[in-house]
């Protein structure tokens, strides 16, 4: 199903974003501005799995956090289910970014 052509969904967040305002800002091509863009997501999920959280300052500071296994419900059947442990990811934005937004 197509989602409506809507101002909101003409500015996500994605790596072809992120790649994009690279290129704009550096006057690279588009293929090398795409490769930094991976390689930064890469950079910023290789730090997180180690130290378990990265911090961009002036921006904020994503932190893995770990879930304990629950129990939940099957939403079409009702039926009992249990959820494993795992682990999420948060986002804290610094009183910066919170100023400018």
């Amino acid at each position: 199903m197509a989602r409506p052509n809507n101002e909101r969904n003409d500015q996500r967040m994605s790596k072809a974003f992120i790649a994009k305002v690279i290129q704009e800002s550096t006057s690279i091509t588009g293929t090398a501005a795409n490769r930094a863009a991976g390689e930064l997501m890469a950079a910023i999920v290789k730090e997180m799995k180690k130290a378990g959280k990265f911090t961009l300052p002036s921006f904020g500071t994503f932190t893995v956090r770990k879930t304990k296994a629950r129990k939940g419900l099957n939403p079409r059947t009702g039926e009992a289910i249990k959820v494993k442990a795992g682990k999420t990811v948060r986002f804290k934005a610094s009183p910066t970014l919170k100023k400018s937004v």
